[in-house]
């Protein structure tokens, strides 16, 4: 029954009023103790103590995302739907600065566009300091008119989501609201009456004192001096004219400079083009060529393989019935009744001789026979 919304209360944009905030953040404030313990049984009246015990704003917070007592009281407002005089007052408080914020939220959420930049643009003009909690539980310095822009710019603020408005110009386009005017517009204003009064001020002085200056010259003086001020004037004219004459020339002469300038950038822009397409065009044969080249390598590879793969395969089969004939073939035997080997004592015969002629031993001068044989017992090479 404490949860539910007033009976007597309308619909905020066609839906319950409560509902303007998200369940998950609605159901916080139901299970928060704040909620329970100080929100409970409140009215229109005595709301506004609550309101004035506020030191900070913000949403929720914390790891569970407990809600804020901000936030409780913006949702027992949205519960009793509190009359629009009452919403107003709370606005325009200037003593207690939260108790405005708190106002202001709930006319953003709960007002109608036009009743939004009516009532909450003055607060542009209010530049007193703010406590904000942050999502991580510290807290953060913000300001009012910091406060009010977020609410009529985002579209999210103290973990809500606000519903949308039209833009300022549509509505002043509509004719529904009034230009905006300036609460320093009426400086600017009576600065510039005052500016504009200093001038005319010293215009007549100045009037005053060439009359003064002037008074009892005689009638040839005043023609001479008429006379002095025409030729002064045409000389003026003449060099003014002169002037932008020049000044016309070096404006062609600009002119002819960045025509040139702009036609030498595309000629190396176009040249750059041509340069760039020709290296492209290289680049491509260059790859095409190599792509063949390593395409004619890897069948290159590829026949070597299969020739060195046969020519062993061939091998193996002439090792493999070189081994067969020999087991299956009886060796012929010498007359001494030993088997003939020839092939297999021939090489040792050949390494013997080597050996002997390698020695060194068998030299004609005794001393390098006699060197050579100590050498050959250490295992040196022989001395020639």
């Amino acid at each position: 029954m404490a949860n539910r919304t007033d009976p007597t209360a309308k619909s905020i944009r066609g839906t319950n009023p409560q509902n303007l905030v998200e369940k998950i953040v609605r159901s916080k404030i139901y299970q928060n103790t704040y909620w329970k313990e100080q929100c409970f049984g409140l009215t229109a009246e005595t709301l506004v103590d609550k309101a004035m015990e506020l030191d900070h704003i913000g949403g929720t917070f914390g790891g569970n995302r407990k809600p804020t007592p901000f936030m409780c009281l913006v949702m027992k407002m949205l519960q009793i739907q509190p009359e629009k005089e009452i919403v107003i007052e709370f606005i325009r408080n200037d003593d207690y600065k939260y108790v405005r914020v708190l106002g202001a939220f709930y006319l953003r959420l709960t007002g109608t566009d036009t009743d939004v930049y009516q009532y909450l643009e003055p607060l542009y003009n209010d530049y007193r300091k703010l406590r904000q909690k942050l999502p991580d539980g510290r807290f953060s310095l913000t300001h009012v008119d910091e406060v009010i822009d977020e609410l009529l710019t985002k579209d999210y603020s103290c973990d809500i989501a606000l519903p949308r408005i039209k833009k300022r110009w549509t509505l002043e386009s509509l004719g529904t609201l009034e230009l905006r005017k300036s609460a320093l517009e009426e400086d600017f204003e009576e600065e510039e009456d005052k500016e504009e009064n200093d001038q005319l001020d010293d215009g007549m002085d100045d009037g005053a004192y060439e009359k003064d200056y002037y008074r009892g010259r005689s009638p040839a003086r005043e023609r001479d001096r008429d006379r002095r001020r025409e030729s002064h004037r045409y000389r003026d004219r003449d060099y003014d004219r002169d002037y932008d004459r020049e000044r016309g020339r070096g404006r062609e002469r600009d002119r002819d400079r960045d025509r040139d300038r702009d036609r030498d950038r595309d000629r190396d822009r176009d040249r750059y083009r041509l340069r760039e397409e020709k290296e492209y065009g290289r680049d491509r044969d260059w790859e095409g060529r190599e792509r063949e080249r390593r395409d004619r390598d890897r069948g290159r590879r590829r026949s070597h393989s299969r020739s060195r793969s046969r020519s062993r395969d061939r091998k193996d089969r002439d090792g493999d019935y070189r081994k067969r004939h020999a087991r299956s073939s009886v060796s012929p035997r010498r007359r001494d009744g030993s088997v003939d080997n020839g092939h297999r004592e021939e090489p040792k015969k050949k390494k013997e001789k080597k050996e002997k002629k390698n020695d060194g031993t068998d030299h004609p001068d005794p001393e390098i026979a006699e060197a050579n044989r100590l050498r050959a017992s250490l295992g040196l090479k022989p001395l020639k």
